[in-house]
C-alpha cells in the first residue's frame, strides 16, 4: 500500500526516545513543507484541475495538521522554533528529473513516498511510546497520510502511464529506503 521498501529501524526509535521534543517540533516543520510542496504544485500544473482540487485538500489538510502538532506542543509546554532541517527531502528532491513530464511525475512519487515514510513512522511512534494522548494522535493521521501518498501516485499517472509510474514509483521507493538507512544525527521525523 504505502510502496516502502524498508522499515523504520531501532535507531530512529531511540533518537526517538531521547529526543522526543525535537521530533515533535520538526513534525511540526514538516507539516507546513507538506502543504507549501502541495501548493506549489497547483501553481506549476495550473492546467490540470483535478490535480489543483487534489493539492487544495492537501494543502487545508497539511495546515491544519501542522495547528494540531502546534497545539500539542503547547499543551505539552514546549516552544516551536526554527530546527535545522534533515536531509532527507532534498536528498529525494534532488532525484527528480528535470524534464517535463518525466519532472511532474518524479515529483508527484517523491511527495507520495514522503507522506508513506510520515504514515510509517507515525504508526512507528504509536506503537513505540508509552504517552497515550501521542500514540492516539499519531494514529489518528495515518489515514490522511495513507491517502495524501495515493492521491500523489494516483496523479502522477496524470502525465505518464500507469506501469511507467510504477516502475519509476520503485525506483525512487529503493532510493529513499537507501537514504533512510544512511540516517542522519539529527534527531527528525525523517532522519
Amino acid at each position: 500500500m504505502l510502496h516502502l521498501q524498508s522499515a523504520t529501524d531501532a535507531r530512529w526509535l531511540r533518537q526517538v526516545d531521547g529526543n522526543l521534543n525535537e521530533i515533535l517540533i520538526d513534525h511540526a516543520h514538516c507539516e507546513k513543507k507538506a502543504a507549501g510542496t502541495a501548493l506549489n504544485l497547483i501553481f506549476h500544473y495550473v492546467e490540470d484541475r483535478e490535480l489543483c482540487q487534489e493539492m487544495t485538500e492537501i494543502v487545508n489538510e497539511e495546515l491544519e495538521h501542522f495547528h494540531l502538532v502546534i497545539d500539542l506542543l503547547d499543551r505539552r509546554g514546549v516552544k516551536f522554533r526554527r530546527l535545522k532541517p534533515s536531509q532527507y527531502g532534498r536528498k529525494l528532491n534532488d532525484l527528480c528529473r528535470k524534464q517535463e513530464p518525466h519532472r511532474a511525475v518524479d515529483r508527484l512519487l517523491v511527495a507520495g513516498i514522503i507522506e508513506a515514510r510520515s504514515c510509517e513512522r507515525f504508526q512507528a511512534l504509536a506503537n513505540h511510546i508509552a504517552d497515550l494522548e501521542l500514540a492516539t494522535f499519531y494514529r489518528s493521521l495515518f489515514e490522511a497520510e495513507a491517502r495524501h501518498h495515493a492521491t500523489y501516485t494516483r496523479l502522477a499517472m496524470h502525465f505518464a502511464p500507469e506501469k511507467e509510474v510504477l516502475r519509476r514509483l520503485n525506483e525512487l521507493a529503493a532510493l529513499e529506503a537507501a537514504i533512510i538507512a544512511e540516517g542522519e544525527e539529527l534527531p527528525r521525523m525523517h532522519s
